[in-house]
């Protein structure tokens, strides 16, 4: 008996499930059933909390968005690893089967990548992701626009300056309220920069340092740090052309449009 027969039998023995496939191939499995079923090798455990919204597919190239809520789990995802983008951009997929046959196939109900979770304040709170369906490629920019400030990053192609010199190994030497102090760098030269977290509880764990306060280095996500932790740190630009040109050198890479006039070109002349 196919699964297609089952969904028009008297009696339904469906269980929901779903799987989440991280960039780095870890994999977790969830069910909607009250005990945990074994599915192509992966064992789904049972989370009968899982809710997911409507699921409505279309044949047009509309993005074919859902949402997935759920209970949180120290066992498998925990707030510290959402908020800190473990599972960013994880391959999602949404499934039913037969809870008494699970290995007898399934009916794929949806499929995409992870995008923003949203996590509640308390430890033991649950949390609702949003699916992007293959569609949302669609709405991605493919042509640049005009800016004032650069369109390359630090190092690469565009930019090409060198980030010899310019990428340490250093240790964390103080943590407060989500700040960092890192042992014997400018913390000016590492704004806008990055810091991979290389061990600790968040290490392969990246984030983007926004801003310096005195001695203080602001991440763009908390990281659960601790004094001692290594981590590796890549300085960062503000992409102004000033910048560009007075501290790195490299105004003739520049790839913005610092001359071009922008919205606010009226308000810069006195008027009568």
């Amino acid at each position: 008996m196919t699964l297609g027969t089952r969904l028009t039998g008297e009696l339904t023995r469906l269980a929901l499930c779903w799987r989440l496939v991280r960039r780095d191939g870890v994999a977790l499995g969830f069910t909607s059933h009250d005990r945990p079923l074994l599915i192509d090798g992966l064992l789904h455990e049972a989370r009968p909390g899982i809710s997911p919204s409507a699921v409505v597919l279309g044949s047009g190239v509309a993005a074919d968005d859902l949402e997935v809520a759920g209970a949180l789990s120290a066992g498998a995802l925990t707030r510290a690893e959402l908020l800190a983008g473990r599972w960013d951009g994880a391959r999602v997929e949404l499934f039913l089967v037969d809870w008494q046959a699970p290995h007898a196939g399934r009916q794929s109900l949806a499929a995409g990548v992870l995008g923003d979770v949203a996590v509640g304040e308390a430890a033991d709170a649950g949390f609702v992701a949003e699916v992007l369906g293959p569609g949302a490629a669609f709405g991605a920019a493919v042509v640049e626009s005009c800016s004032p400030e650069c369109r390359a990053e630090l190092g690469d192609a565009r930019c090409q300056i060198s980030l010899r010199g310019r990428t340490h190994l250093t240790l964390v030497t103080a943590v407060d309220s989500g700040r960092m102090q890192l042992a014997g760098l400018e913390p000016d030269n590492l704004v806008h920069g990055q810091i991979e977290v290389l061990d600790g509880a968040a290490a392969g764990l990246s984030a983007r340092l926004l801003a310096a306060d005195t001695a203080w280095l602001i991440p763009d996500v908390e990281l659960e740090l601790a004094a001692g932790d290594r981590v590796l740190a890549r300085e960062g630009c503000d992409k102004r052309f000033a910048t560009c040109r007075d501290r790195f050198g490299n105004h003739l890479n520049f790839q913005g449009e610092p001359h071009v006039p922008g919205g606010d070109l009226l308000t810069r002349y006195q008027v009568g």
